[in-house]
């Protein structure tokens, strides 16, 4: 049974892929996703006045530690031996939302497309958490893979 999903063995039962024979190289993803909230969370996001501390900066620790626990998470998921991850942030003022990228990059046998996707989602839950107390109504969507590069099939990039 080819189903051309490298996750299912032949009789469709869930296998971690075998990347013994993949050669390594340089990969690396970047995802994004958004939070829109109320003018009064955005605006203590961000002037840092929120009661529970420094938004943003917590939010990006959380964003890194996911992305380094992503196997934790994500059954099929390889733990990976990352080599770089970073979580920013940029502000829009026009409709009150917070936009988080994560990257993550490695030398490796598999990419890092999971581990950026899964520390953007910490990130906004973070963030989430952190304003609850100011809106509960806040939205989290967006979340993409913006690009990759690396491993067999090369550059991607999403042209959403």
């Amino acid at each position: 049974m080819d189903n051309g999903l490298t996750h299912f063995d032949r009789h469709g039962h869930a296998v971690m892929v075998d990347v013994s024979d993949k050669k390594i190289t340089e990969r690396i993803a970047v995802a994004k996703g958004s939070i829109k909230m109320s003018q009064a969370a955005f605006d203590a996001v961000k002037n840092g006045t929120a009661g529970k501390g420094d938004v943003m900066g917590v939010a990006r620790v959380a964003g890194i530690m996911a992305a380094k626990r992503t196997s934790e998470l994500i059954p099929l998921c390889h733990p990976l031996m990352l080599t770089k991850v970073t979580v920013d942030f940029e502000l829009n003022d026009q409709n009150l939302t917070v936009d988080t990228i994560c990257t993550a990059k490695l030398s490796g046998k598999t990419g890092v497309e999971m581990e950026a996707l899964t520390g953007v989602s910490a990130a906004l839950l973070t963030i989430y958490d952190m304003c609850k107390a100011i809106d509960k109504s806040m939205v989290i969507s967006n979340i993409y893979l913006v690009e990759k590069n690396g491993g067999k099939s090369g550059r991607y990039e999403n042209r959403k």
